[in-house]
């Protein structure tokens, strides 16, 4: 669904389209004469104009796509936003199964490698972290101490780690046992514990909370080792005494840790968490369909692209559903929208139409408009499979997790899945880390990019600037992830951001 892009200021989409896009900002009584429009308001650029005159209740069509209804008579060339553009359900048919189109999968001697880490088990890394695991928010404070205590002077001697980071977080207690919430939370925690970035692992506790480690480990399949060491505050002797024993228990890891060595491996290896935040209206012109057309890249080389936040596919469901591999792939991927439809009822939220400010602000009116451009991330191969949150990802290829739209709790559980590498793509400049992954920033546009370099490691504006295809935004997308996956470092990484974006999913009640 790529757009031709021309220097005029107005893009328009899809030949059946009733809106055009402002590729910059667009003045009032402007002469369009490619379009045979006179613009009636001062629009700003990644806004919607209408190309022709709307009924009140016609339907408003961006990439063919009904993304909201002509809340009054509409005049061509006129601002279509928030106040003349209503947002109401309408049918829409799955077509399961209908739009499934073959790989081309690459031969693995012609599969890309990029210089990974082995871990036992056939696990493959691209960071190289030792990971401080919080079994409850009582103890957040003495894991952050532990990390803290290794500065870059103290882990000098170990050139080969990059870091220890505490895992932190505001539950593990006061929680109905057992639950769902229950289950997602130590679920999230055995995917970090056990996540190939991280060489080695303590994990924390007071001793008297319900999220008890000893039966964590047991209900996920975790064993006690060298690489996998437990304290309990209580026990240990108090916080001086559990700092202390938590740097003693990880220096013990480092010389294990700082042995690890970067080697050639396929990049059927690389499972890619996709992001999008703060978006525009130029994320669905520019870096969506071009993160897709990476992951599309990806796909043929035998790799996994994971795409989530559920709430923000909402309105365009049909476009995965369509690509579903089986019927019950995609009615899996409906159920979990029925169930949010139901869990978000009656609430100011993403499912009820509304976007936050800075979306607003960029040019997208609703939710259905901003998962148009969501959606683009996950390219156009088969959905092959759909999994709850923080699920370990078995299956190669185009695959969805269920999440919410909250960027750095949807990360968390694409990471605790297994993702190894984040793709985030923003319009408005969201800044964002993701230990223990690294985590590509992806600019919509050049004027953001430009005035937010120190943040952004791709300006995909290019593709609206009319400078580059999306296909050849995607390959350089692509060129990129391998570069990083081989320990290249992002801007995010450069800046020390990731420490504070654990954030498990809560679902319950607090009691």
């Amino acid at each position: 669904m790529a757009a031709t892009i021309t220097a005029s200021p107005l893009i328009r989409l899809h030949a059946n389209d009733n809106v055009l896009i402002a590729r910059t900002p667009v003045a009032l009584a402007q002469e369009v004469p490619e379009f045979g429009l006179r613009v009636r308001a001062q629009v700003p650029a990644g806004h919607k104009i209408a190309a022709v005159a709307l009924k009140a209740g016609d339907a408003v069509r961006k990439y063919d796509t009904v993304i909201g209804f002509a809340a009054r008579d509409v005049e061509p060339g006129d601002h279509v936003h928030t106040h003349n553009l209503r947002f109401e359900e309408f049918d829409r048919d799955p077509e399961f199964c209908t739009d499934v189109q073959a790989v081309d999968y690459l031969p693995e001697a012609q599969q890309a490698t990029f210089m990974g880490i082995k871990r036992p088990g056939g696990r493959i890394a691209t960071r190289n972290y030792i990971g401080i695991i919080s079994s409850v928010n009582c103890s957040a404070t003495v894991s952050r101490r532990i990390a803290d205590w290794f500065t870059e002077e103290r882990l000098a001697e170990f050139p080969n780690v990059d870091g220890v980071v505490a895992f932190t977080h505001n539950t593990g207690c006061g929680m109905s046992t057992p639950s769902l919430n229950f289950d997602v939370f130590r679920r999230t925690l055995a995917g970090f514990a056990r996540h190939p970035n991280l060489a080695a692992v303590l994990i924390v506790g007071l001793g008297c909370e319900r999220n008890q480690i000893s039966s964590l480990l047991e209900s996920q399949g975790l064993d006690y080792g060298p690489k996998l060491v437990t304290m309990n505050m209580q026990d240990t002797g108090g916080t001086r005494a559990t700092i202390a024993a938590g740097v003693a228990a990880v220096q013990a890891m480092l010389p294990e840790a700082n042995a690890a060595t970067r080697e050639p491996v396929s990049a059927r290896h690389l499972s890619i968490g996709l992001q999008c935040g703060g978006s525009d209206g130029f994320s669905s012109i520019s870096a969506n369909p071009a993160l897709g057309a990476a992951m599309d890249i990806l796909v043929r080389h035998g790799g996994t692209a994971i795409l989530s936040e559920t709430p923000e596919i909402y309105g365009v469901e049909n476009m995965l559903t369509r690509r579903a591999v089986s019927e019950a792939v995609g009615q899996k991927l409906l159920d979990r929208l029925e169930w949010w439809k139901e869990y978000s009822a009656g609430q100011s939220g993403q499912m009820n139409g509304v976007v936050v400010a800075g979306n607003q602000a960029g040019g997208i009116a609703n939710i259905f408009e901003k998962s148009l451009g969501s959606a683009m991330k996950g390219g156009t191969t088969p959905l092959q499979a759909v999994y709850e949150y923080a699920e370990p990802i078995d299956q190669h290829g185009f695959v969805f997790m269920d999440s919410p739209g909250f960027d750095p709790c949807s990360a968390t559980g694409q990471i605790a899945s297994g993702a190894n590498l984040i793709c985030f793509t923003t319009g408005r400049g969201s800044m964002f880390g993701a230990k223990p992954v690294p985590s590509i920033k992806l600019a919509s546009n050049t004027v953001m990019f430009d005035r937010l370099s120190e943040d952004m490691d791709i300006n995909c504006g290019l593709v609206v600037d009319g400078e580059l295809s999306i296909e050849q935004m995607g390959q350089q997308i692509f060129d990129e992830i391998l570069r990083v996956a081989s320990g290249q470092p992002t801007k995010s990484e450069e800046l020390g951001l990731g420490d504070n974006e654990f954030v498990p999913w809560q679902l319950g009640i607090v009691t």
